[in-house]
């Protein structure tokens, strides 16, 4: 049998058509299948490989530690050197608060750990989240999802959870001395690169300490320099009480977090002892890859024209007949185009190009980009060539 017939026979997959595209390998913004022929990834498998497939310092890094020591004891009992030292650059790289990390495996794991301290420390049980947000897909990440559809089959999820509109100031006079958190995005990815005001998220901040809830902000797809910041926070001038991060984390290794102040952290050492327990959170060699990859960000200044690559991307781009509008910031931009039914075509004749796009999941009229982003200048030139191609293609049919 073919891996193809091995896959759909043998693979659990979430929808009745998965792209099925077979990877033998990847470096820098290519995938390439058995044949040999490349794929430019525009999504950078939705925003983990920031610095593009198999950079070489993440790889070393990875074979380093692998020759050491791999899986020893569950999370948070043994002195572990990849561990200590992630979490200390993380540290250094974060306002003073932000100063003790917990270490999972995923986005939804960090969400789980932060909603469960947030109601331990301040003994309330009041969840605040905001519609067309997507924090994940296990019990408690699905219960703060701003999206009925995708949870509805699942109920009941846990209670007292109150949704807000995203943006909408006047929302968060319902944020009371009964809500033990708020939940958001900064900037919301699925919701179709949603940008709120600085007002917004300042006033959020505000009313968040009025009322001794915490401040919970999910920077799962937008973390590590994905907005052109090092984290979305930093564009509103603003710090969280808890800091959820995943995806490029690892620079292709599983890996999460959930970073907070120690005393709110210490929360979970009693009542009860071992208040969140994870076996393989903190993994030593994904530690070992997530601090080379965060170190490449820093010392090669990749963060610093990230926000040019995404505007070069939208001039590229701009003055095709199809494209209706943008929301971008760095390189997270959503192309708008007229109808879901051009979007998916447009994606389909991306794809026979050889380029391979993502659409978001609560907002049909766009198509996302969202390349690694040591993407070059030539590499942009070469997609949007390969987009208005595409786009060219639907437009002759139509």
């Amino acid at each position: 049998m073919t891996n193809r017939q091995l896959f759909l026979q043998h693979v659990a997959t979430t929808s009745d058509f998965p792209i099925g595209l077979e990877i033998e390998r990847a470096e820098g913004i290519y995938m390439y299948d058995p044949n040999g022929r490349p794929y430019l990834d525009l999504v950078s498998g939705v925003s983990v490989s920031n610095l593009g497939h198999g950079h070489p310092r993440v790889r070393q890094a990875v074979k380093d530690q692998v020759d050491k020591y791999m899986h020893l004891m569950v999370y948070g009992e043994f002195i572990e050197t990849p561990q200590v030292k992630l979490a200390k650059l993380l540290a250094d790289n974060l306002p003073e608060s932000l100063n003790s990390v917990y270490f999972v495996n995923s986005g939804s794991e960090a969400n789980e750990g932060a909603l469960k301290v947030a109601k331990r420390y301040t003994d309330r049980t009041e969840i605040i989240a905001f519609n067309n947000a997507y924090h994940g897909s296990t019990h408690g990440a699905l219960s703060v999802l701003g999206d009925e559809e995708m949870k509805n089959a699942y109920r009941p999820l846990l209670p007292d959870i109150r949704f807000l509109e995203f943006g909408n100031v006047a929302d968060l006079e319902q944020i009371s001395d009964k809500t033990a958190c708020v939940i958001l995005e900064p900037i919301q990815s699925e919701g179709g690169m949603i940008i709120p005001s600085k007002e917004f998220i300042q006033t959020l901040r505000a009313r968040c300490t009025e009322k001794g809830a915490l401040l919970i902000f999910d920077e799962v797809q937008m973390g590590f320099g994905r907005t052109g910041k090092l984290f979305a926070f930093e564009h509103f001038d603003v710090v969280p009480d808890i800091l959820c991060l995943a995806k490029a984390m690892g620079g292709g290794m599983p890996i999460g977090a959930f970073i907070s102040d120690k005393k709110i952290l210490d929360s979970f050492k009693n009542k009860p002892m071992l208040g969140h327990i994870t076996t393989f959170g903190g993994h030593p060699v994904c530690c070992a890859a997530a601090k080379a990859s965060l170190e490449v960000l820093l010392e090669e200044n990749i963060v610093a024209d990230v926000q040019r690559k995404g505007e070069l991307f939208v001039t590229l781009l701009k003055d095709h007949p199809l494209v209706k509008g943008f929301r971008q910031l760095g390189l997270f931009i959503a192309v708008e185009v007229e109808t879901q039914e051009i979007m998916i075509e447009i994606m389909k004749e991306g794809f026979e190009l050889g380029v391979v796009m993502d659409p978001f999941l609560f907002y049909p009229g766009a198509y996302r980009i969202a390349p690694p982003l040591n993407i070059t200048d030539e590499e942009i030139h070469h997609a949007s060539e390969l987009l208005i191609q595409a786009m060219d293609n639907v437009m002759k049919r139509t």
